[in-house]
């Protein structure tokens, strides 16, 4: 382990980190973890299955919510073999370009679901303030276009700060502050020049993760503004029930996001122990609760899954 704090190559290996002082009890905590991770694979491969299987759900608001799902559970698949790794004793460190190949995706796929959110959002609104539209303005072939778009802007504007971490070079001790990676991560330990890494990195999360909560916010309020007009009080709890569901999923997804970042930034002097146990709550909170939301709080969702269960038994 020496050699990750000394060495200043670029194609060295970086530590990872599980829990620090807790080594003695890594398989002990495993278990709840591997639970964790079978219960995000399981989840999100049920309700997935469940909008294909089901003709009924082959809507708008359920194609969106299977693109959710697809979302959580790549992002579970790209953390499972170092987050399980180190508490197996199957690994202890991760190459640069593993590393990078890794930040890429974790920040790609958090794009991805917030992306994937205010889609969400912009189905709500034209479901409950222009109801008469909802089928002409969301066909399947606009749909598609959306999950295009999601996909290319998840996907494409990240490459440029993701390349050039390839070409830094990390003389500071290679030491990761979670069993996973992230950009900032490595820059913090890169003692080239990072403006651009930092101006750039700046820019996709005003433009992603501040931009999509600000519409998201922005779609509520309209929302909020419509169904207060309704008269009768019963249609007005009955149109904020179909939101429910995706508010949870949005404070889910950006609780963590908000706290995560808090801890980089203003967390140094805290233990290592909040900056693990905060970037596992970031990346494993959403997908796992995500399908708990919407197998309980949709009842399209619900029935079916009652349904399948049924009939295995």
């Amino acid at each position: 382990m020496s050699a990750l704090s000394v060495t200043n190559s670029s194609s060295s290996r970086f530590a990872l980190t599980g829990f620090p002082g807790l080594e003695i009890y890594y398989l002990c905590l495993s278990v709840p973890f591997s639970i964790i991770y079978a219960m995000v694979f399981l989840g999100n491969c049920m309700i997935l299955h469940v909008i294909r299987t089901e003709p009924s759900l082959h809507q708008p608001m359920f194609y969106f919510l299977a693109m959710l799902a697809l979302t959580d559970l790549c992002m579970g698949l790209s953390t499972v073999h170092t987050v399980l790794g180190i508490f197996w004793g199957l690994i202890q460190d991760i190459s640069l370009d593993g590393c990078i190949a890794q930040a890429y995706f974790i920040h790609g796929l958090s794009f991805m679901e917030s992306s994937v959110l205010l889609a969400m959002s912009f189905d709500r609104y034209i479901a409950i303030c222009n109801p008469l539209r909802y089928s002409s303005i969301l066909t399947n072939a606009k749909i598609m276009k959306i999950g295009v778009a999601i996909l290319c802007r998840s996907s494409m504007l990240i490459p440029p700060v993701i390349i050039r971490l390839k070409f830094l070079n990390y003389c500071r001790p290679h030491f990761l502050s979670h069993s996973f990676c992230l950009h900032q991560d490595l820059i913090r330990m890169a003692c080239g020049d990072i403006r651009f890494n930092s101006i750039y990195g700046l820019a996709l999360v005003i433009s992603n993760l501040l931009l999509d909560s600000v519409l998201i916010l922005m779609s509520y309020v309209m929302i909020l503004h419509t169904v207060l007009a309704i008269a009768s009080q019963e249609e007005r709890m009955k149109s904020l029930q179909t939101c429910v569901s995706h508010i949870s999923a949005v404070l889910v997804f950006y609780i963590p996001i908000i706290g995560l970042t808090m801890v980089h930034r203003f967390g140094k002097h805290l233990s290592p122990l909040v900056h693990v146990l905060m970037g596992n709550i970031y990346i494993l909170f959403p997908p796992l609760m995500n399908p708990i939301i919407y197998s309980i709080k949709t009842q399209q969702i619900r029935v079916r899954i009652q349904r399948l269960f049924l009939k295995g038994t």
